[in-house]
């Protein structure tokens, strides 16, 4: 009767297949050291051959060495080449990932757009802090599609950005059109003729 994997004892190294598993068992069973050892060479030569392309990698055959003595947890009794890796420490858990926490106000923005924006109002009048409002205001304008696809109105874009920062950075008064494509120059100008007086390109100066 044939018996399902999921059946069968889990892999310690699923890459490596169940019959080089099977072969790391019966390593262990072999009383002779001088055999086992012949025996875990073998499986090492296997395992090797099944990855050729990783054989350039720093401490490759060390990692084979590795890989045996975790596929036999750590109790094939032989004389490793290299001092392979200790069963304490494969175990040990991974560190931990923060996670940032805090309210974001409005999560179709995100918080990379709010300390863009944050960062924006640290600069002082000029070119430069132009040049960010007006990648966080095409910014704002392509999240708040991606989370409401039938649009936004500039407007609205520019009235979030002077709520963001306070009044710091007020450009509502101001005649333009946030252009998503980054289109600039001529293409800019066909599009104003094209829409017959429509609204002005959004320009880095204010």
């Amino acid at each position: 009767m044939m018996e399902y994997n999921t059946k069968q004892k889990k892999l310690a190294l699923p890459e490596y297949g169940r019959s080089v598993q099977k072969m790391v068992d019966h390593a262990l069973t072999i009383e002779d050291r001088e055999e086992r050892q012949r025996c875990a060479a073998t499986i090492v030569e296997v395992m090797g051959s099944m990855f050729p392309n990783t054989r350039n990698l720093p401490d490759y055959e060390r990692k084979l060495w590795d890989h045996l003595a975790i596929m036999s947890d750590f109790t094939l009794d032989i004389d490793y080449p290299f001092e392979v890796i200790k069963k304490e420490e494969f175990h040990v858990a991974p560190e931990r990932v923060p996670y940032q926490t805090g309210e974001i106000r409005n999560r179709h923005y995100g918080r990379i757009v709010e300390q863009m924006i944050a960062h924006a109002c640290t600069l002082p009048e000029g070119e430069e802090r132009d040049q960010l409002v007006e990648l966080i205001v095409i910014q704002m304008k392509k999240n708040h599609i991606a989370w409401n696809k039938d649009g936004v109105e500039d407007k609205k874009i520019l009235e979030d950005l002077r709520i963001y920062t306070k009044g710091a950075i007020d450009i509502t008064d101001r005649e333009i059109r946030i252009n998503t494509n980054n289109q600039r120059g001529n293409n800019t100008n066909n599009g104003a003729k094209r829409n017959n007086g429509a609204k002005k390109q959004f320009k880095r100066k204010f």
